[in-house]
């Protein structure tokens, strides 16, 4: 299947006066199909966001692109565009939700007339029309009551609600592919699962490809296609989930499969990654999880790993040991 979203050699760079640039993300690269769930997995502080922001253009002031990188969609090349070139990718063909929905929302305007904003932001819809939408909108999110819940303020709704108005919002100009980051995090569990529950609804209804950015690999099982495993900047691991989940490859992404929670069984205490990840100023030399690593070897602290098949020709891993050539 053609790729809807093509990245290669995504470099984001922010240029420090009399220094060489800081790289937070450094040589990602991967694609997502029409109605795929990719699942961008790791800690914080590894590049998730950024990464998930540089593909529509929404990386901070000051922060710059590489010249290799590019990011296509639907056979686009959205890499160098200026604002008005990429207007009409943002919202209408790559949607984005956020973790707080009460950062994006504005809280003195009624969510209805937000939703409404952002469908007339893509097309021209008679007034009639927008109201409609809007309500068929909040209703396809699950909210009950949507005529009432659209004259709401949001601090007037519920953290879940609230997360169920951004992803309207989101909706509203018809994406081909919809972006979470960390979009339960706030979320109590209940909610998080009725949340996580919708999205896959959508995505199957609409067709959508969605790019789901989370540190818990936990909320990805049963529902990822694939996952990419992201530590200090690069992707370490990526495979289709189930073989993720039955055999992880990297030590990193074995190390966040230890530190999940589990219930049933012995109360044994997890076993947390020692240490943390290291500030994209201080990423150190070779593979840059080694100075967490149980099974580092002399080379992986000299020697950068590609990301290499490991028997599956779809289960790739950037680990000397993992691929079997420490010499």
């Amino acid at each position: 299947m053609t790729p809807l979203l093509e990245i290669s050699n995504l470099r984001v760079m922010f240029p420090v006066r009399g220094a060489d640039p800081v790289v937070p993300v450094d040589d990602v690269s991967f694609s997502l199909a029409p109605g795929e769930l990719v699942a961008l997995v790791g800690e914080s502080g590894c590049g998730k966001s950024l990464t998930g922001l540089s593909i529509p253009g929404l990386l901070p002031t000051g922060a710059l692109l590489g010249p290799a990188t590019s990011v296509r969609y639907d056979g686009a090349e959205l890499t160098g565009l200026d604002e008005r070139a990429l207007r009409p990718f943002r919202g209408q063909r790559i949607a984005m939700i956020f973790q707080d929905p009460m950062a994006s929302l504005n809280p003195v305007m009624r969510v209805g007339a937000q939703i409404g904003e952002a469908i007339t932001a893509h097309r021209r819809v008679p007034r009639a029309e927008v109201d409609r939408r809007v309500v068929d909108l909040l209703a396809e999110v699950g909210i009950a009551d949507p005529a009432s819940r659209a004259r709401s303020y949001p601090h007037q709704l519920s953290g879940g609600m609230r997360q169920r108005v951004m992803i309207a919002i989101a909706l509203a100009g018809e994406p081909g592919l919809l972006i979470a980051d960390e979009p339960t995090t706030a979320l109590d569990v209940t909610v998080q699962a009725q949340i996580l529950e919708l999205l896959d609804r959508l995505r199957v209804a609409r067709g959508m490809a969605v790019l789901l950015i989370t540190h818990d690999l936990g909320i990805v099982a049963g529902r990822a296609d694939r996952v990419l495993v992201m530590y200090a900047g690069r992707i370490v691991e990526t495979a289709p989930t189930g073989p993720l989940f039955a055999r992880p490859d990297h030590p990193y992404t074995a190390g966040l499969f230890a530190s999940i929670p589990r219930l049933g069984g012995s109360a044994a205490r997890l076993s947390p990654i020692p240490g943390t990840v290291p500030r994209p100023d201080q990423w150190p030399d070779g593979c840059r999880f080694h100075p967490r690593c149980p099974v580092c070897v002399d080379k992986c602290t000299r020697e950068r790993p590609l990301l290499l098949p490991i028997e599956r020709d779809d289960h790739l891993a950037a680990c000397w040991v993992a691929q079997g050539n420490v010499a």
